[in-house]
This record gives structure tokens, sequence and C-alpha cells, in this order.
């Protein structure tokens, strides 16, 4: 056998791992078709000498990796460039958001050979059967396939409508077992002593400008039915003892439905649960809806509130029905039924001139702040604007008017400042001014040391009375610059950032 093939999942935190779900979709396209491994970055002391010692081998062809934005950019990139100079007739593919949201940088690189632009489901099978059989014509009539032609031309096959999600193959976890055990991606978060990372459904059926998911499903979305999921959190309850789910679909609670169907399945087995969803969606939801989920589990519910100007709602493309005076009153009806509102802000979009900007900030910094008073328990997470804008939307057509452009070259998004790019910390922007920048994260310093987040069960007890002592005046009177003494309590404490790493976990 030399036609045998690693999937590979770079590293992506430097803490505890999830289940690499997106490797695992692609295993179940090929188990019992095709040989493969898993090597998994997050798990591995040298996941290059793991791969390089396959291909030397002699019985490994192909190279395949998922390639999300921000760290798992540090391992993709070089480790892909190596092995291709190692073994040139090797073939490499890439999946993943960075892989089908660059794509151009992507397959003109020397090294990348082919691009699945979402879902593989079919695409990476029968990619692999026309190159096995050396049909290489019949490509270009695989849809979600990105590839250069002999003439250098980048070829972006159709787009596959979703599949219906309950047709696919089973996630081969025991093949992933053989090579990982299972249990060290069961790990101890505020949700539970052993937290269950799943994926339900793909896409998401709104369009906003500034999101990374929209390129790839065009306001499309599938899911898994109800029951489907049930099972499957059942297996890993009765198999592993799993007290919590995180669900990292992009949007879970599209459809009231199988939400409730799920919460009314999972009622009985005491599992914490937290997932993804819109403020509009979710505030549709009865009060019985939420209170079933509520005792279901639900614990906390990511919600992307973006902003709370209204004019700037517009200005993103949100869609939907979602207003600044929602946000406050879904802030407010959750309270009494205790399940946790993670509202995230993205602060500095473009705008006429340098003072609207500041003007924005300052209005959501307020904003914010009002949130907490509505429901102190309310999560709160800022993300500085990061364009990942539809290319031909107006609001791509405004950013790049005011000068900002992507790297030309694969290999300059290993540049630190790239990869805070991707996590949002550092816009690279060229309106967004230092002044600005620190008026945002000056602002976020003091909001997590007078709330910081119940995601890190770390800081509690003294810890963060004396945080939220500390802290204090600077919030109530507006006192952002300069927050030292709060960044040398959480650098000693290693305060973690859900938004950078995931949940605290251990």
């Amino acid at each position: 056998m030399k036609n045998k093939i690693i999937i590979f999942n770079p590293r992506s935190a430097n803490a505890k791992h999830r289940i690499p779900n997106s490797i695992l979709q692609i295993g179940a396209s090929i188990h019992g078709k095709y040989d493969y491994v898993f090597v998994d970055g997050n798990l591995e002391r040298d996941p290059l000498k793991k791969i390089k010692n396959y291909f030397d081998s002699g019985e490994f062809k192909y190279f395949c990796s998922t390639v999300m934005p921000g760290p798992q950019l540090k391992q993709a990139i070089p480790f892909t460039k190596k092995i291709k100079e190692l073994f040139p007739e090797c073939i490499t593919i890439w999946g993943g958001y960075f892989a089908s949201n660059q794509f151009k940088v992507c397959i003109e690189a020397n090294f990348v050979d082919y691009i699945v632009n979402g879902p593989g489901d079919v695409a990476f099978p029968s990619l692999l059967e026309a190159l096995e059989s050396d049909n290489f014509n019949t490509i270009k009539n695989i849809k979600n396939v990105i590839y250069l032609d002999n003439d250098n031309h980048i070829i972006q096959t159709p787009k596959e409508k979703l599949l219906d999600q309950d047709t696919l193959a089973p996630l081969p976890y025991l093949h992933l077992n053989k090579f990982y055990d299972l249990k060290h991606y069961l790990s101890k978060t505020f949700l539970g002593t052993k937290t269950f990372s799943y994926h339900s459904s793909l896409g998401c059926p709104f369009t906003c400008s500034f999101c990374a998911v929209v390129p790839i499903y065009n306001g499309r979305w599938k899911a898994k039915s109800a029951q489907t999921v049930y099972n499957d959190v059942k297996y890993f309850k009765d198999k592993y003892g799993i007290n919590a789910i995180e669900f990292h679909d992009n949007n879970f609670f599209t459809s009231k439905k199988r939400v409730i169907e799920f919460s009314n399945l999972v009622m009985n087995d005491n599992i914490i649960w937290w997932g993804e969803g819109r403020i509009d969606t979710i505030n549709k939801y009865s009060d019985d809806d939420l209170i079933t989920m509520k005792k279901a589990g639900c614990k906390m519910i990511f919600l992307g509130a973006e902003t709370g100007n209204d004019e700037i709602l517009k200005q993103m493309n949100k869609g939907g029905t979602q207003t600044g005076q929602s946000i406050k009153d879904f802030a407010k009806r959750l309270a009494p039924i205790g399940i946790i509102p993670e509202f995230s802000f993205v602060l500095g979009m473009p705008a006429d001139s340098p003072k609207q900007v500041m003007d924005q900030i300052n209005w959501d910094i307020e904003f914010i702040k009002e949130i907490k008073k509505i429901n102190p328990n309310s999560e709160i997470i800022i993300y500085l604007y990061s364009p990942v804008a539809t290319e031909g939307s107006e609001l791509y057509e405004q950013i790049q008017s005011a000068g900002f452009n992507f790297p030309k070259k694969l290999e300059d998004w290993l540049n630190p400042e790239w990869e805070k790019f991707d996590l949002r910390k550092n816009p690279l922007t060229p309106w967004l001014t230092p002044e600005m920048v620190d008026k945002i994260k000056n602002f976020e310093t003091v909001l997590n040391g007078y709330y910081p987040t119940a995601s890190d069960f770390r800081i509690k007890g003294y810890k963060k009375r004396l945080l939220k002592l500390v802290s204090g005046y600077r919030f109530k009177y507006g006192w952002y610059k300069f927050p030292y003494e709060i960044k040398v309590l959480h650098k000693i404490w290693k305060y973690r950032q859900p938004e950078i790493q995931g949940f605290y976990s251990e």
C-alpha cells in the first residue's frame, strides 16, 4: 500500500483539548474505503516527526490538513511546506475555514495541491478516487474543490447542496481512539468534569457580512435530528461518563423544534450544555421553552450581539430583526430563568471619519455597561473588528477603499500580527488608531477585572473579590487608561479569556 492518507489536526491551543470533529468528519467520509491515520497536533510532542515517520515508511501518499485561522497556521503552513519539500511526490489537500476563505493565497502556494471548499463528505472521497485512478479531467466535475489547472488558473468548482446530516456515515470515534485515548479529550470545564465537544449542524441561515461562515455556506443550514444527537450523547455518557457538552455549531438554536426535542430527550441525564445562537431567533422561544432548556441542562448561550447601535447592525448586514433594544430585553428575560447569556461584541467597524469610529466605540462601551446593569450574570466577549467580508459586498468595498488588504503570500500569515488578527485582537485596519485600540483593550481589561468570566472557574473567592476591588472605581467612573494593576493580577493567576482559547479546562 503506497496510497495511505494522513489526516492532520494542527495545534489549536496550549491547554486541554477538544475532540477534533473536523478531521473526524473527513475520516468518516473515507472510512472503510482507504487506509488512513489521524495525527493530532494538540496531543503530539513532535507532530512533524510523527508525520515524517509515516511518509518514511513508503506507504503514504496524501497529507491532508484542516486549517482554521489563527494558531493552527503555525503548524499547518510550515509542516505542509516541509513535507512537500521532503516528499515532492506526495499530494497535499487542505480544508477548513482558512483554506476556504483565503483560497487564493493558499492554492497559489507551491505546496498546497487541492482545497476542499466547505463540507468534504462527498468532495474528499471523490477527489481521492479521481487522483487514484489518474482521472484528473474529472476533478472539475467534483463540487467543493479548488485547484490550479495546467495553465495555473484557479479552478473553483460549484458549491454542493448541504446533505441530510442523518444520512452521513457515523464519526469514526473508535478509529481515533486507536491513536489517542478519547478520555484525553474529555476535560474539566465550568460546565462539568468531563466535557464533550460536538457538532450537530452545519452552516447558518444568515449572511452577516463580517462572518467567516457566510462565504462557505451562503446562508444554508442543515442539522442532525434531535434523536441522532441524543444517541451520540448517550453513547458517550454510558461509555465515558460525560456530564457536559459544548455544541460547536455555528447556530445550534436555528430550529426551536429540534432544540426542545433534544432538551426533552436529555432531560434526565444530568448533562450541562452550552451552544451558540442568535438573539432574534431564541427570543421567539416562549418562556416555557427556555425553562425546559434550563431544566435540561442549558447553562449558557453564546450570542452574537455585535453592537447596540442599530445603524452599525445594518452596516454589518446582521439580518433578522435584532436591535439594540432587543439585546437588552433578552438579557433581562434570561435573568430570572437562569440561563447565562454570553454576548459577543465587535468594536471598531469602519466609518467616514476617525471621530465617528471613536464615537461608535464609546457608544458600545456604555451599552455593554448597561447590559451588565440589566443582567450582571451576562458574559461579555469583546472582539476588534477583523475583516472577513464577502467579495462584492458593500462592506468589502468599504474596507478595501480604506486601504486594508490581506497578505499576498501564504507564509506571511505566520507573522505574529496576523495570528492576533485572526483571534480578533489585532485588527491591522487602517481606520483604527492606536488610541482607539487602547481604549477598547483597556476597557476589556477593566471589565474582566470587575466581572471576570465564569468560565475560568479558578477565579473565585478572594481572587474574584480582589479583582473587583481594584477595578471597581475604574469601571464605575470610566477610568480605563493604564490598568496595570488588573493586568498583573490576571497574569499571576493566568486568567483565561474564552474567546482566545475556549473555556478554561483541566
